[in-house]
């Protein structure tokens, strides 16, 4: 005869043997929430999903579905996408997006404004990658400013 108490101990093994990964996103969103601001009430509010639901997933206890992630990526303004990866339903993107390969191929764009896009978009990249490698340089205190080549 089973008592309360051991059905009690036969269901820590099971929480146990969940992925890591669960509980890896749900210390992601936690995470992003606390970057927002939001309390875990505001957050299930805003996501129009239940407080204990969403605090079992940022307990590792439950999976949530791709339409949950969602809601709750729209609640927290950031990508739905950066959740699905956080949940494994995604692959991480490896750095090398083909973002050039997106803008040539819109069709609701003008030739003009594809070019002016990728001038823009390149830019950036190689402002950031200036800005990386003058950071290191400076030993993370991030003071340099990387205007163009040095002459020196």
């Amino acid at each position: 005869m089973r008592t309360k108490k051991d059905s009690h101990v036969e269901r820590i093994p099971i929480v146990k043997e969940l992925p890591e990964r669960f509980n890896e996103l749900g210390s992601f969103i936690r995470e992003q929430r606390g970057n927002a601001r939001l309390s875990l009430r505001r957050l299930s509010e805003l996501a129009g999903i239940s407080n204990p639901y969403l605090s079992q997933i940022e307990r590792g206890l439950r999976r949530p579905s791709a339409e949950i992630l969602q809601q709750i990526a729209k609640a927290l303004r950031i990508s739905a996408e950066t959740l699905y990866v956080q949940a494994g339903i995604l692959e991480k993107p490896d750095g090398n997006t083909d973002l050039g390969r997106h803008i040539f191929g819109d069709s609701h764009l003008t030739e003009e404004q594809k070019q002016a896009l990728m001038r823009i978009y390149l830019s950036f990249r190689h402002e950031s990658e200036g800005n990386d490698v003058a950071t290191a340089a400076d030993g993370g205190a991030g003071t340099a400013a990387h205007e163009g080549p040095s002459t020196g």
